[in-house]
């Protein structure tokens, strides 16, 4: 994109931005859908936008553009911003849950999908053997490289990761399956949980443990259905549609909690902290 066409979008976003924070809705959601004109790709997540204001559908998931760009953006304050100003303490928390169902279980290989800078990976890096990282942001890699927990580190839609995974288990890189997969903070940016949670029971060991956490909102919200952007433009998700995918994907629910994700402008976010096996 040509130095001119980046100031043309910057321009038409800006605009957007502006009508939206003062109310001007219908105007706001037509300058959005001229953004995605110029930026297809939606690297400032338009799309995601125009659902939060119910002036456009809800898109399967998040652009990947948009989310790569947002953390690289945001990766080195990542970890100020979210513990320190939101009040992120889920990874403990994943910690704790894990270490309440199975005590004394050392885990060979660990997947962490979203593994951002490394939080998740470090409150449960004397759990397992073996540690792999994976995240969109090249940004977020690069502060979860230096940290040294993870033994490897790969780039990309972490869906399109497990989906490159054969069904034994491996892969032309030599990777093999897990006996511990874990996700937080990466269903807001996901809408449709079909894919990624029909993956990770596939890739999963007999015996193995999915861990992650999700956002979520009254069940009046959703107005039916089973995700929605919320106004925060993240992606929330109904318990039932969770529950669903489990069960039908052939994975024992172990632990379903409502928990505080984070606070936003002084308010909590709830969400849930889920556990499951796979037999």
């Amino acid at each position: 994109m040509s130095s001119i066409d980046q100031e043309a979008l910057a321009k038409a976003y800006n605009k957007a931005l502006t009508l939206e924070k003062s109310g001007k809705l219908d105007e706001a959601a037509e300058a959005y859908r001229a953004v995605l004109v110029l930026d297809p790709d939606d690297h400032g997540g338009a799309a995601v936008r125009l659902a939060s204001l119910a002036q456009g559908p809800t898109p399967e998931k998040a652009p990947v553009a948009y989310v790569a760009t947002l953390f690289d953006q945001h990766a080195e304050a990542f970890e100020k911003i979210l513990v320190d100003d939101l009040g992120y303490a889920v990874p403990m928390m994943v910690r704790e849950m894990v270490v309440r169902y199975q005590p004394d279980r050392m885990f060979q290989r660990l997947l962490d999908l979203g593994c951002g800078t490394g939080l998740t990976g470090i409150s449960l890096s004397d759990k397992a053997r073996e540690m792999i990282g994976v995240d969109v942001s090249t940004g977020m890699l690069d502060e979860a490289y230096e940290k040294g927990v993870y033994d490897d580190l790969y780039a990309g839609d972490v869906v399109e990761f497990l989906r490159d995974i054969e069904d034994d288990g491996s892969s032309e890189g030599g990777i093999q399956g897990w006996d511990l997969i874990v996700s937080t903070d990466v269903l807001p940016y996901l809408g449709a949980l079909e894919e990624k949670f029909h993956h990770v029971a596939r890739c999963l060991d007999q015996g193995g443990v999915f861990a992650f956490s999700s956002e979520t909102m009254p069940d009046e919200a959703f107005e039916g259905d089973d995700f929605k952007v919320g106004p925060k433009h993240r992606f929330a998700h109904r318990e039932g549609y969770l529950r669903s995918l489990l069960e039908v994907n052939g994975l024992s629910i172990k632990h379903f909690e409502m928990i505080v994700v984070r606070s936003d402008e002084g308010k909590p976010i709830y969400g849930h902290l889920v556990l499951a096996a796979k037999p």
